[in-house]
């Protein structure tokens, strides 16, 4: 009776719903790698149980990433719907252009874009990356010569640009002008920070402009995708919402009339039953018990209950939200006791969300140091996972050091001390603990600082666990992961792992704390230039004195020139001979040492001018790989 009801309820949900409905089911574009799979019928399989594991998570998010399998026939999917589609929408589009890709097997891979939705699939992680050669555009033959048309075509995609990467990456804009009406939507994939969009969606619209005179164009970029047309197009999508809530409402009632029924019927059965087991003495067994119990044992951190956190942080409310990134949202809570906490909430799909909570937790469990961000717990929950952390005052470091009044904050004294406090964390990872711990992610939105400025490294979500007794010269493949402009050369051509690609991140975070500016934000009318070659530029000229923030004055001048000659020794293009971190913690503390003179640093961050009609200019296209696995070195 309870089933026979639920079904019903869900009916009318679903008829309301779809009498609104426009999930936007149109094919834009199929494209498909030129490499074939050694294993079609492998790649098969992993694809249906990639799909299983997305299902949920794209009608819940509209977003989510998977993998399955072990090479050369891994495959790696992720899939995306535009922010305007209701999560209903999104399951419908999910549901077509899921089964579209398969028609690209047995080639290594494809990507399919719908104009409500996108999916890629690869054998190898290209979830991070912005912009490829196999990117596209696709123009309208219906023309428009109007001048108005081209001159509101300009405006509105230039809204996007500005709107998009500061509103969770999706934009919507339009404008008219004399009877002449442009409409436009930009989404970025979430698994992008806010520079790494801007940089996609500058290419899009360079792109998108190459449409004109078309009256609709789209430009269908590895990390985001941008339409404009003539005509409104997009879903409003706080109607989309409203439409969401009431059915998730309706859903939600009739769910609980029938578990609660089923409960009553399984509860009996289940009663029986451990009188049985009870009565035979039965044993515990499964690995993933075992797993979990080891977990408890190894670990012993709270165990917190998801209604604590969803009240620390008033329902996960956008206001509460600390930032957000590939690997999920960190939000700010405050518990009973009137502790301050911080809330990492993962992007995780369901059956790979273990192993990414156990690997970061792996590596927090073997790291405690003073200058290491304090892990307290987790909640753990059949649909989401939330790690608990210290909450630091200051939040990160770019927060502060590239905010042009918030800096004048931090004097020498204190960027001095986040200097060496970082070193010292460094120190401990590579050295200090039980196993050698590579951060691979160390820039300034990753150094968090508490009310005193006390720096913390935190993030350990690409970090790699290495065996002490390994030889710790010995260069290790991985894949890479890392962020754009702090990993080092060797590391990026190569995939060659050692400490010294923390190392190199470390001394382009202290040309950063001394500048003010982020190493790839240097103005400069040399679009090779960063701020490590601009650096090396006035230290062979003798004229370091010229990259050093003015707020820090000339008073502890020598002092500076000396850390900006260790951040050239940290950012040396040959690993052996940049120093290591306990070298550079005996630098910073000693300060009558005598410093090697630095060698020649690598050029990394080259910058491609692509002059659209705004004179945008983004970095360049390198492909830049992410995994969010924590991995044990070999």
């Amino acid at each position: 009776m309870a089933a026979s009801f639920s079904i019903f309820i869900l009916l009318i949900a679903f008829s309301i719903r779809f009498s609104h409905a426009d999930p936007r089911l149109d094919i834009v574009a199929r494209s498909c790698e030129s490499t074939s799979v050694q294993n079609v019928d492998k790649y098969f399989k992993n694809y249906a149980a990639i799909l299983e594991n997305m299902e949920y998570e794209m009608y819940r998010n509209k977003f989510a990433f998977s993998e399955a399998g072990k090479p050369p026939d891994k495959l790696y999917v992720l899939s995306q719907c535009l922010d305007d589609l209701s999560n209903l929408e999104c399951a419908q589009c999910f549901s077509k252009i899921c089964n579209i890709l398969p028609s690209c097997f047995p080639a290594t891979g494809g990507r399919v874009y719908l104009d409500g939705c996108f999916i890629r699939a690869n054998n190898y992680s290209f979830y991070r990356e912005v912009i490829t050669e196999g990117d596209m555009k696709r123009c309208s033959d219906d023309v428009n010569t109007n001048q108005d048309f081209q001159s509101l075509l300009r405006d509105v995609l230039q809204k996007i640009v500005q709107k998009a990467p500061n509103n969770g990456g999706f934009g919507l804009a339009h404008d008219t002008k004399n009877g002449t009406a442009v409409h436009g939507i930009a989404q970025c994939w979430r698994i992008l920070d806010k520079d790494m969009c801007s940089a996609c969606l500058i290419d899009a619209v360079n792109s998108a402009i190459h449409c004109m005179p078309s009256q609709e164009g789209r430009a269908l970029n590895a990390g985001c995708f941008l339409r404009y047309s003539t005509y409104e197009f997009a879903n409003d999508p706080d109607a989309g919402s409203l439409r969401y809530a009431i059915v998730s409402f309706i859903i939600y009632i009739s769910a609980v009339v029938f578990i609660c029924t089923l409960a009553i019927a399984v509860g009996l059965c289940l009663g029986k039953m451990a009188y049985r087991q009870m009565n035979s003495g039965h044993k515990r067994k499964g690995k993933e018990l075992d797993h979990l119990v080891a977990m408890n044992q190894g670990l012993q951190f709270l165990q917190f209950k998801f209604s604590t956190l969803e009240k620390a942080t008033d329902c996960f409310n956008e206001a509460q939200k600390l930032g957000s990134g590939g690997y999920g949202e960190v939000f700010k809570g405050t518990l009973p006791d009137g502790r301050e906490i911080a809330i990492k909430r993962l992007y995780v799909n369901r059956k790979s969300r273990n192993d990414e909570i156990y690997n970061e937790m792996d590596v927090i469990s073997r790291a405690q140091h003073k200058n290491l961000v304090r892990f307290l717990g987790g909640c753990f929950t059949t649909i989401e996972n939330f790690l608990v952390y210290e909450y630091l005052a200051n939040k990160s470091l770019d927060s502060i050091l590239f905010d042009p009044e918030k800096k004048k904050e931090l004097d020498w004294g204190k960027r001095h001390r986040i200097i060496v406090g970082t070193a010292e964390g460094l120190e401990y990872l590579h050295k200090g603990c039980e196993v050698r711990i590579i951060h691979r992610d160390i820039k300034a939105s990753n150094i968090l600082l508490d009310l005193k400025y006390k720096p913390k490294i935190a993030d350990f979500g690409l970090a790699r666990l290495c065996s002490c007794e390994s030889d710790k010269n010995s260069l290790v493949n991985s894949s890479v992961a890392g962020t754009f402009g702090y990993m080092a050369p060797e590391y990026i051509a190569k995939g060659s792992l050692t400490e010294k690609v923390d190392v190199y991140s470390f001394g382009v975070l202290v040309l950063e704390i001394i500048s003010g500016v982020k190493n790839t934000k240097i103005e400069s009318e040399n679009l090779l230039e960063t701020l490590v070659t601009d650096a090396w530029k006035h230290f062979q000229s003798n004229a370091t004195s010229k990259i050093i923030d003015e707020s820090l004055g000339s008073e502890d001048i020598e002092e500076i020139k000396r850390e900006i000659q260790l951040g050239l020794l940290c950012t040396q293009a040959t690993p052996a001979l940049r120093p290591s971190m306990t070298e550079v913690l005996q630098m910073l503390r000693h300060k009558d040492m005598e410093l090697p003179i630095p060698t020649k640093p690598p050029f990394l961050d080259e910058l491609v001018d692509l002059s659209s009609s705004f004179g945008f200019n983004i970095p360049g296209k390198f492909p830049l790989h992410n995994s969010h696995r924590t991995e044990d070195c070999n």
